[in-house]
């Protein structure tokens, strides 16, 4: 299990958490895709895993 993949040339960043079944996981990233994040499942050695990824809306400049 690795913390990242590459997805289409972008990169998500995996939760942390392995999931027994695809709809424990299915759970998650609706949960996931109702605060903006995209997402992507992969099955791996029978677990599933949930990778996220958000895009950068705005960058807020500070001073100094």
């Amino acid at each position: 299990m690795t913390n990242y993949r590459i997805v289409n040339g972008r990169k998500f960043i995996w939760d942390g958490k392995t999931y027994d079944s695809k709809e424990a996981v299915e759970q998650a990233v609706s949960r996931y895709q109702s605060e903006g994040f995209e997402t992507e499942i992969v099955e791996e050695e029978g677990k599933f895993l949930a990778y996220t990824r958000r895009a950068v809306k705005a960058v807020v400049a500070q001073p100094g």
